[in-house]
């Protein structure tokens, strides 16, 4: 029996081995290194630019940068991001445990980089902030987030004090939000909107 040739269509293509499965168990696994990376390094700047507004800020007059666009001064905030809900710091800390489980087991479904690093960017403003509210004073799941950063004004006249890690949430949900927007799913796929039937 001669050999045949076989046809271009029957070929094993590229990713797939010989039963037809397709092989994606590496590409979950760089996402999540990537979600891992920046989290890591976000959190890292986070808590490494709060230890030095403490050393340099406490008790200190604001001071103003950038011809006045920010000015740094240390403020200890019982809230959410950017001041928000004050006093409901052991609620928002045990919020804020619930969004790191649930990002850290989210994780090993990602394929798309986009929502890797934007997923990534929440998880290192959770767990910046949730820092604060475990190990600072007063005291475990109470303790007071720290906050330098002030906007156009000091005190936070025109926009709330903040940090890093109120930074990294803020853009983390908006890259999401634009992800999503831009039908770009977290496994990789663009969502294609149906066309109304006429």
């Amino acid at each position: 029996m001669s050999d045949q040739p076989i046809p271009p269509e029957a070929e094993p293509s590229e990713g797939t081995d010989t039963t037809g499965s397709t092989e994606t168990a590496p590409q979950p696994k760089r996402r999540v290194l990537l979600l891992a990376v920046i989290a890591v390094l976000v959190l890292a700047a986070d808590q490494v630019t709060k230890a030095i507004a403490v050393a340099e800020l406490e008790f200190a007059e604001p001071v103003r940068v950038l011809g006045g666009a920010v000015y740094l001064q240390l403020i200890r905030n019982s809230g959410a991001a950017f001041g928000m809900a004050s006093g409901m710091t052991w609620v928002l800390a045990l919020i804020a445990c619930a969004v790191v489980i649930a990002l850290i087991w989210f994780a090993k479904r990602l394929r798309s980089p986009g929502w890797a690093v934007g997923l990534g960017l929440i998880l290192a403003g959770a767990m910046g902030n949730l820092t604060d509210r475990l190990f600072r004073a007063p005291g475990v799941l109470q303790g007071h987030v720290v906050d330098f950063v002030s906007v156009f004004a000091p005190n936070g006249d025109v926009w709330p004090v903040f940090n890093v890690a109120d930074s990294s949430l803020f853009i983390g949900c908006g890259l999401i939000i634009l992800l999503s927007l831009l039908g770009k799913d977290y496994d990789g796929k663009t969502i294609q909107k149906k066309a109304r039937k006429s």
